[in-house]
């Protein structure tokens, strides 16, 4: 999978391209289009949006090396501004210089964006340069100033640190089932490695199939895993089934532990949790000893009271930022297990 880094923000006709074709979504049925698409193309486009509309965005030929391989699936970060702006997945791709030009009129003498690509999904994001500088160990003021395409480990780390999930990644891994749940039915569940990708679906934001985890869950995420390596606990991975996507599985010698993370230890998320727990639990790869609820700070004691009363550890951050669990009481635990993963 490639990151595309796409310069939005930045300079007059970038914002001018991104109120006509991204803030307006194009309705690319209507005759003025048409005409200069292929059949082939077209296809693709209604196959992949039905109702006729997209959003576009495109490249020009001095970036036709770095797009050479962008396919659908890949994830596109818009930029500009000093950060990254909205996170997109590149929907149907083709290359087309006179829809190109129809959609964004080039300067006199100037480029045409001739490769154009659409966005299955758009996300509002507000991730610093800083940070994103931070993961491609890059220096802390570099800008961006011009497309980029990370490709390999590049893109994993990016994918990994911001937990994101391409909804077309998600689509296929659930197709490739590791365990159906004890319930009989066949529906797909897959195991993913930590390496594979890092997205999660907890408090995620979604408009359609893109999943974007909160930042203040993926850093929750990232501390607990160093936390959990400080222990000597195995490498936590997650897993993707019908439901969603986990944000922690562990199994070692404590047994099997499913975690959700949440970025407040308000009341609404601590329902949210629970209920993605027991959304999940059925579909573990293995039958969970426990399932724990992981928050930034301490919950209200009754909300506390709601994860025990359906056996459910809480992990928090204490005063000091040290993680500590409130074990549901045992018996309650044992009570639920059945539940878990039926």
């Amino acid at each position: 999978m490639r990151v595309l880094i796409s310069p939005s923000y930045g300079s007059s006709a970038t914002r001018r391209h991104w109120a006509d074709t991204v803030d307006q979504p194009v309705t690319f049925t209507d005759d003025r289009y048409v005409h200069a698409l292929s059949a082939e193309q077209r296809a693709r486009l209604q196959t992949v949006h039905p109702d006729g509309t997209a959003c576009f965005w495109g490249a020009v030929p001095t970036h036709d090396t770095k797009m050479r391989d962008v396919v659908p699936g890949d994830i596109v970060f818009f930029t500009g501004q000093g950060r990254v702006r909205a996170v997109a997945e590149v929907g149907v791709i083709f290359r087309n210089a006179e829809l190109a030009d129809l959609l964004w009129p080039p300067e006199p003498g100037g480029p045409s964006w001739h490769t154009v690509y659409t966005l299955l999904d758009l996300v509002e994001a507000d991730i610093p340069y800083s940070e994103l500088n931070a993961v491609l160990g890059y220096r802390p003021h570099h800008n961006y100033p011009g497309q980029m395409v990370l490709r390999g480990d590049k893109a994993q780390s990016v994918l990994d640190e911001f937990m994101i999930t391409s909804g077309l990644f998600f689509s296929r891994a659930c197709a490739e089932p590791a365990r159906a749940p004890d319930t009989g039915s066949q529906e797909a569940v897959r195991r993913a490695a930590a390496e594979e990708m890092r997205t999660s679906k907890t408090s995620y934001r979604r408009t359609g199939r893109l999943i974007v985890v909160d930042r203040r869950e993926a850093r929750l995420v990232a501390a607990f895993k160093e936390h959990l390596a400080s222990c000597g606990r195995e490498p936590a991975d997650r897993f993707y089934c019908p439901s969603g996507v986990s944000d922690l599985y562990l199994e070692d010698v404590e047994g099997a532990e499913l975690i959700e993370a949440k970025s407040t230890a308000s009341h609404y998320c601590v329902r949210q949790a629970l209920g993605q727990l027991l959304d999940y639990a059925p579909y573990c790869p293995a039958p969970p000893d426990r399932l724990s609820a992981l928050l930034p700070a301490p919950p209200a004691r009754a909300d506390l009271a709601l994860l025990h009363r359906y056996g459910i550890d809480c992990v928090h951050r204490d005063t000091s930022g040290a993680f500590v669990r409130a074990e549901a009481p045992a018996e309650r635990r044992e009570l639920m297990r059945a539940v878990w993963s039926s």
